[in-house]
């Protein structure tokens, strides 16, 4: 029995989906996903924080075709015992992450869906947003917005600055109540509508989101600066561990 604000209840058995299957278009030629750091690539990172985490039962990675036998070497290597599938993604973000979602046991009451080059997310991020997810049904992992934000027009004009206070960067992991997230994905593929961000799906029929606490050091490696200060977080945290 586990309990947060007073409220006590069952853990729920939870599926990690880990959409892997980007084209690194802004890395300049850098494979972000094998880049090693500390001698450890990137995606094992990610995914060891998913297999350490109680509140994780099963992990389906999703990846491009040609990344298949690599990644289930580096899964043998690492002992990722949690690992079930390593699946072939689609062309996009959602058509993978809906190709994972066809993979995941029967027996998943929610669905975690975490971006495979976020390799700084903590245990305890994973943990509030699975709680979370069992109180309100959907939340993501989120932090506030710091710099101020300017909606501008095709020209470059700016037409308003929207309240900063109510702006949140949304992160991963998300998570879902299994049916909820099936019944969204369905109708946004019957929609042909393709969505970058998984919360929409739920926005969409009318779901609301509740944004658990994120971390501004989980960042997600899309450019080579991004490697370069995922670098220094990962020395900075072995430093902090003696």
């Amino acid at each position: 029995m586990w309990k947060k604000n007073q409220v006590e209840f069952e853990k729920p058995y939870v599926s990690a989906i880990i959409p892997a299957a980007g084209s690194a278009s802004r890395m300049q030629g850098i494979d972000k996903l094998f880049e090693e750091i500390l001698d450890i690539p990137v995606i094992i990172y990610t995914l060891s924080a998913f297999q350490q985490s109680d509140w994780i039962d099963e992990i389906v990675l999703v990846v491009r075709q040609g990344d298949i036998a690599d990644m289930m070497a580096l899964i043998k290597e690492f002992e990722l015992t949690k690992v079930k599938s390593v699946l072939c993604g689609g062309s996009s973000r959602q058509q993978s992450v809906l190709a994972g979602l066809e993979a995941v046991s029967a027996q998943a009451e929610y669905i975690a869906v975490h971006d495979g080059d976020r390799p700084l997310v903590t245990q305890q991020i994973i943990a509030d947003c699975v709680i979370d997810a069992v109180r309100y049904q959907a939340c993501a992992a989120a932090v506030p917005v710091i710099n101020t934000i300017k909606i501008a027009d095709e020209d470059g004009l700016v037409e308003c600055t929207p309240d900063r206070s109510k702006l949140y960067m949304v992160q991963t992991p998300q998570v879902f109540q299994a049916q909820l997230y099936r019944d969204a994905a369905a109708a946004a593929k019957d929609a042909g509508e393709d969505y970058t961000d998984d919360c929409q799906m739920i926005e969409k029929l009318g779901g609301r989101i509740h944004l658990s606490k994120g971390d501004y050091e989980n960042i997600k490696l899309t450019t080579p600066v991004d490697l370069l200060t995922v670098q220094a977080i990962f020395l900075m945290r072995e430093e902090e561990q003696g």
